[in-house]
């Protein structure tokens, strides 16, 4: 039911002849018993509501007098039913964005024969055309646009509609070819729309050199249609208000003529071909163009001095995506009515001109991002007041912050930049993206006013302090402090609870203590990234609360005990979600649709095009995952694709969970610099998914499960530097792509790629090794048995010292002492330090049981460690 009071008011109303109700929050289904009393009349408007249902037709039928009838922008669904050839004295139907579907009823619309505008786009019709709307020879307006039309265009159809003005066949399944002969007698055309999205239209260019086209166009639409040459008509056309060429396959030099040859142009978009040249000013200026879209091209060269001077009237430039360079001309800053200007990812370098930063007061976005300019921008000469929209990432400016006050910020994005000194409390003001990562800046992050951005990034700065207690975390999205000198308790930095939270980095700090327990409140979060603290305690099993995350990772602290088996009950890539995936609209008046003097019902029924500001990068901070024995960054969409768990360089003891085998989804597992002992689990092999499983530097012993061969999508193995023995699997192509380096440090490993075959002595000396029954490491020695075992060839080693590392290992060649083949496996199993100037030093050092650990000496030679003090000394120094 709509609201009844006002369907009451109105039937006390009976001589009624016109109803608009549009915009007025109208729920519910529309009945006779609404209707009932408005029979007489003749213009209904109920557009922009919630109406929802069947269309009422069957309770239209008694309004005979009905001319003009706009269902628009509500909920309707199923179909048009074929009653509504009652509604015969209709000159205007819109029924666009509803749900409706289904084919169009032949028997309803053809007899429709005073009908002058048909508007049914943005719904989910299907099927063909009917061949029989040829009979409505008084239709003005035709838009089937956003549906699922398909088959061929009727080929009289078009063709015999020649009242038309107005044409929109886009976003269709339309097949075939379409040749503008077919409507080169269509003298009234002003607007023509094919827009090719789902469209298999072949558009037939070639035949329209010779043909003499009747109508002058005001606006034309030809995008996303594959065109390779622009369409000949167009010299001929005189009066063209918008032209939309984007998204094809243009090329040659940039057509300035569209602009030379329509004085009345107001929108040009040529967005996304392959145009190349230089920018050249028309020859006079051009005084009603207002859209400017060359974006995504291979312009290059300087823009020319007069560009300003030509183009005065420009409220919107978008030259982003080329390969413009140089500095800026000074006459940008006479482009007094500019508000949004892209100059994203050129090659533009030097200062911005100041008489931009001074003249374009009206500014409101503004995008530098990705080019070379240099020098401060943020200076007390900025006047960019109403500028809400500010992105310079990715240049080379420098200077503080303190100069200028912005209080109408919701996009603010500097980062990658050589800014610095204190973050200014205006701050405060931006409202959704918030970006200043990689740059100078100091101090503490200001907190006067609550922080209310969805996304901030202050990540690789120099900032310090005890955490900021002013985010507000029942909005706030992402969290990016990675990289800066932040101490005090973790918990500090954590909310009591967020529901919107998805992302916390803060990676790479002096952050204390243990993992508290309400972060399990975060139940959005995806990522948590806390490696590289000083973090201590045991891993707690709250995070295995934490059902949405998908990368986890708690490398390099100090966590003890045994890894939580829990964790096998976490997504870890099976849930996929699109972090605000925008695209920015501004709404651009581009023609009336109902191009008769005002128009039928006296409501503009606009139609829009969309400047389209590439959103790629916003929001989406870099996030470096170590995996495949490297930093990989992710960011934005990809970073969606990636699921991970890092716990290495901890102190982690125990077994590995068999129940791990269950994260099917899991793309990186690293345990590795731990003290991990027992098995690899054979449920490995159900990682379906994984690409990287770093297991190096723990206790695990037996043999490598041969079942691993079965994972098709491993690109990284390490389990250097366990106490593993056996036959090494090298059944399957995944495994046969790796080096020794992924097996060294495990004496009792035999076959490819190791030089070591697997003979019945090695594995019958396997067998009975009785290290495999401890947890100690196999390398670990008595020092006194060692020096006193090692002492007749101590000289020998001294004087050769220099020779024997070599890329890490030591050549047993360079050293002229026999030394027993066991021993010689013990010593060349021992990291040396990569740096110069350590490689005379052998990295040994005592553990606390008394004995040598390499894992000790792996942490000294990278500067991990300082080694404990001892009585004894260094075997080398």
């Amino acid at each position: 039911m709509v609201n009844e009071d006002v369907i009451s008011i109105l039937g006390t109303l009976p001589s009624l002849t016109s109803v608009d109700l549009s915009e007025n929050q109208l729920e519910g289904q529309l009945s006779k018993r609404e209707l009932g009393n408005l029979s007489k009349v003749e213009v209904l408007i109920l557009r922009n509501n919630k109406l929802n249902g069947s269309l009422p037709i069957q309770d239209l039928k008694a309004f005979t007098n009905l001319r003009i009838l706009d269902l628009s922008w509500n909920l309707f669904s199923d179909g048009i039913p074929p009653s509504i050839r009652a509604l015969n004295y209709l000159e205007a139907l819109s029924l666009s964005y509803n749900q409706l579907n289904g084919s169009l009823p032949i028997s309803g619309f053809c007899g429709f024969k005073r009908l002058h505008e048909l508007d049914l786009s943005h719904n989910s019709f299907d099927g063909t055309l009917p061949p029989c709307l040829t009979n409505l020879a008084s239709l003005q307006l035709l838009d089937v646009s956003a549906n699922q039309f398909g088959g061929n265009l009727p080929s009289n159809l078009i063709e015999s509609l020649t009242s038309l003005k107005y044409i929109d066949l886009s976003h269709n399944h339309f097949q075939g070819s379409f040749s503008f002969s077919s409507i080169a007698s269509h003298s009234r055309l002003e607007v023509f729309m094919l827009t090719g999205y789902n469209n298999s239209l072949n558009i037939a260019m070639q035949t329209t050199g010779g043909i003499n086209l009747l109508f002058q166009l005001k606006v034309l639409v030809l995008s996303d249609l594959g065109l390779n040459s622009i369409p000949k008509f167009l010299f001929h056309q005189q009066q063209l208000r918008a032209i939309d060429l984007s998204h094809n396959k243009l090329k040659g030099k940039l057509p300035v003529w569209l602009l030379e040859n329509n004085s009345q142009l107001r929108f040009l978009n040529l967005r996304n071909n392959s145009f190349t040249g230089q920018f050249l000013s028309p020859s006079y200026t051009m005084r009603n163009i207002v859209w400017l879209d060359l974006s995504i091209n291979q312009l290059h060269g300087k823009l020319p001095d007069d560009f300003g001077d030509k183009l005065l009237s420009l409220k919107y430039l978008n030259l982003s995506g080329n390969s413009f360079k140089k500095d800026l001309p000074s006459s940008l800053g006479k482009l007094r009515n500019l508000v949004k200007l892209d100059l994203a990812f050129n090659r533009f370098s030097g200062e911005v001109p100041k008489e931009l930063l001074v003249g374009c007061t009206m500014l409101e976005l503004l995008r530098l991002t990705n080019n070379r300019f240099s020098g401060q921008i943020f200076t007390s000469e900025f006047n960019l007041s109403y500028v809400s929209w500010l992105e310079l990432n990715n240049n080379r400016f420098t200077g503080r912050l303190s100069n200028v006050k912005l209080e109408r910020l919701s996009i603010f994005d500097v980062s990658n930049n050589d800014l610095s000194g204190p973050i200014p409390s205006w701050i405060s003001n931006v409202s959704w993206i918030l970006a200043m990562g990689n740059n100078y800046f100091n101090g503490q992050i200001p907190c006067e006013k609550l922080l209310t951005p969805y996304f901030v990034d202050l990540s690789y700065n120099l900032l310090s302090g005890p955490p900021p207690f002013c985010f507000d975390f029942s909005k706030i999205t992402q969290i990016h402090l990675e990289g800066n000198n932040f101490s005090g308790l973790l918990q500090h930095f954590l909310p009591n609870s967020s529901s919107t939270l998805s992302v916390l980095n803060l990676r790479d700090n002096s952050l204390s203590g243990g993992i508290p327990l309400q972060i399990s409140t975060c139940v959005n979060l995806r990522h948590l990234l806390l490696g590289k603290n000083q973090l201590s305690g045991v891993i707690p099993k709250t995070l295995c609360l934490l059902k949405k995350i998908n990368i986890m990772d708690l490398s390099s602290n100090s966590f003890s005990g045994t890894v939580p088996s829990c964790f096998h009950n976490l997504t870890f890539g099976e849930v996929v979600q699109n972090y605000g995936e925008t695209v920015a609209q501004d709404e651009f008046l581009m023609t009336n649709k109902f191009t008769d003097q005002g128009h039928l019902y006296g409501v503009l029924l606009k139609k829009y095009l969309n400047l389209y500001i590439d959103m790629e990068g916003f929001g989406q901070a870099v996030i470096d995952i170590v995996t495949k024995n490297r930093a990989s960054s992710y960011k934005g969409k990809s970073i969606n694709l990636m699921s991970a768990l890092d716990l290495s360089w901890n102190d982690l003891t125990g077994e590995i969970p068999q129940e791990y085998g269950m994260l099917s989804q899991i793309h990186s597992l690293n345990l590795s610099h731990n003290r991990l002992a027992g098995r690899i689990p054979v449920t490995f092999s159900k990682l379906g998914q994984i690409e990287s499983m770093d297991l190096s530097y723990n206790n695990l012993s037996g043999e490598i499960p041969t079942e691993l061969a079965n994972l098709n999508f491993l690109e990284v193995f390490n389990v250097s530097y366990n106490n593993l023995s056996g036959e090494i699997p090298t059944t399957k192509a995944q495994f046969l792509t790796f080096d020794k380096s992924s097996y060294e440090g495990n004496p009792f490993l035999c076959g490819l790629p190791l030089a070591k075959n697997c003979t019945t002595e090695t594995k019958l000396r396997q067998v009975e090794a009785p290290l495999a029954e401890t947890e100690s490491k196999w390398y670990e020695v008595d020092p006194l048995a060692f020096l006193t075992c090692f002492l007749p060839a101590y000289l020998d080693l001294q004087l050769s010292v220099t020779d024997v590392p070599s890329q890490g290992h030591l050549q047993s060649d360079s050293i002229s002492y026999p030394i027993p083949e066991d021993m010689l496996e013990t010593i060349c199993a021992t990291p040396i330090a990569s740096e110069p100037s350590n490689l005379d030093s052998f990295t040994w050092k005592g553990s606390l049981n008394g004995s040598f650990s390499s894992t000790s000496a792996y942490n000294i030679a990278r500067g991990l460690h300082h080694p404990p003090k001892r009585d004894w000394q260094w075997i080398w120094a």
